[in-house]
């Protein structure tokens, strides 16, 4: 009888020393799935349960768990830093096409200074009768009578302009030769006398102003060639000598 006893205890394993190393591959087991769920990013962490049949967890499991929230952790860091940018961050827009392409800008041009007018000069009180003339003939004694004007000479059809302001007092025919003649009244005493035209211009008591046209030059009668026979009357029939008289009103005739 105490031999079968022995047998027995021989082939029947110990139950205090089994526990332990039932709980040695659980714990192998928990260490193992947890290295697993890291490795699939899977995120979980391994717990091991306590109970009546089940130890508490030892340092090796703690460890194990430690790690796998840890790459958990880091395994999620990484996800979000990684993510979109959300459409509300307001990206910095890109510069589009158009934008890069340089818009013309028009360059101020300096607006031209206005010409000042040009004001036309007035016109002289007195003015010469026929510009730019040949004197033939001065005032003074001319084959033993008195020339009593001057004559100037341009080609036949030339204006001939009132030498200052007036009126005319009588335009037509005069005695004594001097053909179609014109006779302008200043006002102040003085008249002026233009003979021998081709055409007469003006009518009597017709207002004339300085350098207006009054005829045209020609040879009407007793005249050797077409000139104008210019005459200054002091009174009606008072002649005097143009040139002094026109030079102080700052007009020389050439004589």
């Amino acid at each position: 009888m105490q031999e079968d006893s022995s047998v027995q205890n021989e082939n029947t394993p110990d139950t205090a020393t089994e526990q332990p190393r039932r709980a040695g591959r659980r714990n192998r087991l928990i260490v193992l799935g947890a290295a697993a769920l890291v490795a699939l990013g899977l995120g979980g962490v391994a717990v091991a349960t306590t109970g009546p049949d089940r130890p508490a967890p030892t340092a090796v499991s703690l460890d194990a768990q430690s790690r796998a929230e840890a790459a958990s952790r880091a395994d999620r860091s990484t996800r979000e830093s990684s993510a979109p940018i959300s459409p509300s961050a307001s990206p910095t827009a890109s510069p589009t096409a158009t934008s890069a392409v340089p818009t013309p800008t028009k360059t101020a041009t300096a607006k031209p200074k206005p010409k000042p007018k040009k004001t036309a000069k007035p016109t002289p009180a007195w003015v010469d009768p026929m510009p730019g003339a040949s004197v033939t003939s001065c005032y003074g004694q001319r084959w033993g009578t008195l020339h009593a004007g001057i004559d100037l000479a341009l080609p036949s059809g030339t204006p001939i302009h009132a030498a200052a302001a007036g009126t005319v007092v009588q335009a037509g025919d005069a005695a004594d030769g001097y053909g179609n003649s014109v006779f302008v009244d200043h006002g102040n005493g003085y008249l002026t006398h233009y003979a021998h035209q081709s055409r007469i211009a003006v009518t009597v008591g017709q207002k004339v102003k300085a350098g207006q046209v009054i005829g045209y030059e020609g040879a009407t009668g007793d005249a050797t060639g077409p000139h104008l026979h210019f005459e200054v009357h002091q009174g009606m029939w008072n002649q005097i000598d143009p040139a002094p008289f026109m030079r102080t009103r700052g007009v020389d005739l050439g004589c």
